[in-house]
């Protein structure tokens, strides 16, 4: 599941008499499938639909479920209206309920709004369209018809590539993926997060909360499983990403990012981020600048996790074998002392902190 990461999102469901009972039913689908994966709640992400029709009606606001269970069954009985597409209408009204208390939105939350259409609407959607987004709303539009680009591509948040889609009603699980990852962006830009997650390390990224000179952040990790082992860092205000590295592989770590300032106060933001199995290093060996005598073996990707790696090579057929070790820090090496005209087996093959061994070969030929 996808936790800490706080976002109202709305959904612009074309429920008018131009969409089938088919299609209906596949939009439903891909709507549950994007955010299957979110945790739901008042310090997560909440979610609304509001119907397109010949007036927009809300099938619920955002602080109605709070489980996926719950969510899923409510999008499941959801019906479609029938009616005229009113679009503009509608995007009217859901800038009402974005920002109002009563339909359970947040204020200071990032609010994004998903229009899914058939292309086609009756009434002008370039004003309300143009408020949302004025007011901070990013804009996803999903078209499952002809719509016309221009329009939409002016109707959604910049740049296009990213926020607009045109994909048969058949073909939306294709597009649920990326779509969630935009979505993922725009929540969790200004919260803790983390990224470039590999077995021993990750990068976390903040948004700038703090800007005097004297202020500072505390930095507070620890695994889940294991609080009493929390290490602390301390990162100068002008910061707002920080890698931590030399973490266990598959390990869950709590995060808490506490800004440290005497003018304001900032409550502290966490995160809770898995590293991943510890990767199968080498993935490729290369042979290159290959001579009589030698030849030059390098290997990717290097791993905070490798202690170390053992280069066995010996001529084929042949059972004579030599052992050169490299440094874990180094990821090549120069084979020397080689026979012109040969072809050798080489194999690196990668120690791990934890003992684990894992290898790799390839065969190189020395030059007459």
């Amino acid at each position: 599941p996808i936790s800490n990461s706080e976002g109202d999102l709305l959904f612009l469901l074309d429920s008018s008499g131009s969409v089938s009972y088919y299609e209906f039913s596949r939009v439903k689908e891909f709507m549950w499938d994007l955010v299957q994966p979110f945790t739901f709640g008042p310090k997560d992400v909440q979610t609304s639909i509001i119907h397109i029709s010949t007036t927009p009606t809300m099938e619920f606001p955002f602080d109605r479920y709070l489980s996926s269970g719950t969510l899923q069954q409510a999008i499941r009985d959801t019906r479609q209206l029938m009616g005229d597409t009113n679009t503009g209408k509608a995007l009217s009204y859901a800038k009402e309920k974005l920002f109002s208390d009563e339909a359970g939105a947040r204020p200071d939350v990032p609010k994004v709004l998903v229009w899914v259409t058939d292309g086609f609407s009756t009434d002008d959607i370039s004003e309300p369209m143009q408020l949302l987004k004025d007011m901070g709303v990013t804009v996803f539009i999903v078209s499952t018809g002809r719509g016309n680009y221009l329009e939409l591509s002016a109707a959604a948040s910049q740049p296009p590539e990213k926020h607009l889609h045109f994909v048969d009603v058949d073909d939306l699980p294709i597009i649920t993926e990326e779509l969630r990852d935009a979505i993922l962006d725009v929540i969790q830009a200004n919260r803790l997060h983390a990224v470039d997650i590999t077995s021993s390390s990750f990068r976390l990224i903040w948004p700038k909360l703090l800007s005097e000179e004297t202020s500072y952040y505390t930095l507070e990790y620890a695994p889940t499983d294991d609080l009493a082992r929390k290490r602390t860092k301390q990162v100068s205000g002008a910061h707002t990403s920080l890698v931590l590295s030399n973490l266990a592989p598959e390990t869950t770590y709590e995060v808490a990012l506490i800004p440290e300032s005497n003018v304001h106060y900032f409550p502290p933001q966490t995160t809770r981020v898995t590293t991943l199995a510890e990767e199968i290093s080498p993935v490729q060996v290369l042979i290159s600048e290959s001579g009589p005598h030698s030849f030059h073996v390098s290997w990717a990707p290097t791993l905070d996790s490798v202690i170390g790696y053992q280069i066995l090579y010996g001529p084929l057929p042949g059972n004579s074998v030599k052992l050169l070790e490299v440094d874990g820090k180094h990821n090549s090496t120069v084979v020397e002392n080689l026979a012109p005209n040969t072809t050798y087996l080489v194999t690196v093959t990668a120690i791990y902190k934890s003992g684990q061994e894992k290898s790799l070969s390839a065969k190189a030929c020395t030059q007459e």
